[in-house]
């Protein structure tokens, strides 16, 4: 295993540190590093915290700032913050609006923001994210997996809370924008956890995981490498299928790495998946291209397709700023 770390117990301790120290502008760390924290509160807005295990960065300290979450709770590599982090992060970002807990569908940050969401005396809602079209149940989850499609969520409802709308508008909102979304990824290789010290999962030099999870669980079926725009068919045809669009609906299109994929390889899915678009007469009026959503250094990528409509296209345009994303400030 070679990986820049100093020891396995301190990858996340220490990463958090140079997170907070690069971005310190943005962001600061909660007592213990229980959890990253916007360094200017608006006062009067819902607060918006998610979390869940690392290893996926930069979801979801990534992700703190104007226009998108005021806290971010990181758990150990792949595994689910603990509830007295979250409810450590709701009592110092909450500045009286209520809060809003966004939450992919696995059973530990499930378990765990449910926890933290009795435990907490003042108003709170919870949104929960289940994007991923490639299987039902896993072994982290019952249902659906809530994966790159967070991101979009997190933005979107981030920007509405920005306007200052109310606790009970932003839960529907979020629960709209994760219906109108839906995911799907590929592996080309497995990914290795620091105190596992090996690859999560064995995969062929000429093979391929389709429909894979965020943690290197595996998807739907082990299939023969093959080349890109038969890849982005098989994922962007499930996704299509899953949403049922109509010919004329415009969409926001995110193509996402997995942490080991260069952008050159990502804007050649780009380009498939913008083919299959135009030939069903989908129109994709917003792109978000890169690793944003990861699995360590896990090679492959995800497509996510999410229906828009102009209120939804006017809060992703809003002005955001945070360490991953930042545009119109």
């Amino acid at each position: 295993m070679k990986k820049l770390i100093n020891h396995v117990d301190t990858v996340l301790v220490e990463s958090l540190d140079g997170f907070a120290a690069a971005h310190s502008d943005i962001v600061t760390l909660g007592a213990a590093r229980q959890f990253v924290r916007r360094r200017t509160l608006k006062q009067g807005k819902v607060a918006l915290i998610s979390g869940g295990g690392s290893g996926h960065e930069p979801l979801h300290a990534g992700f703190v700032g104007h226009g998108m979450l005021d806290a971010a709770c990181p758990g150990q590599i792949f595994t689910s913050p603990t509830p007295d982090q979250m409810l450590a992060a709701a009592e110092s970002v909450d500045s009286g609006a209520g809060v809003l807990f966004i939450v992919k569908n696995y059973s530990g940050d499930m378990m765990n923001f449910q926890m933290a969401a009795e435990m907490l005396e003042r108003d709170n809602a919870t949104v929960i994210i289940n994007d991923d079209v490639a299987v039902e149940n896993s072994t982290y989850t019952t249902g659906r997996r809530g994966v790159a499609g967070t991101l979009l969520v997190e933005r979107i409802v981030g920007a509405a809370a920005e306007l200052g709308e109310s606790l009970a508008h932003l839960s529907a909102l979020g629960g709209s924008v994760n219906r109108c979304t839906a995911s799907m990824g590929v592996a080309l290789s497995s990914c290795t956890v620091p105190a596992a010290g090996q690859p999560t999962f064995q995969i062929g030099a000429d093979e391929m995981e389709m429909g894979v999870g965020i943690h290197g669980e595996p998807g739907r079926r082990r299939v023969k490498m093959t080349n890109a725009e038969e890849i982005a068919a098989e994922l962007t045809n499930n996704v299509l299928k899953d949403l049922s669009l109509k010919r004329g609906q415009e969409v926001i299109l995110l193509v996402n790495g997995f942490g080991g994929t260069p952008l050159l390889e990502l804007y050649v899915m780009v380009n498939a998946v913008h083919k299959i678009l135009e030939g069903v007469g989908i129109r994709a009026v917003r792109h978000l291209t890169g690793s944003y959503v990861t699995s360590l250094e896990m090679a492959g990528c995800s497509i996510t397709v999410c229906a828009t409509d102009p209120s939804m296209l006017s809060l992703w345009d809003s002005p955001l700023h945070t360490a991953a994303l930042r545009w119109g400030m």
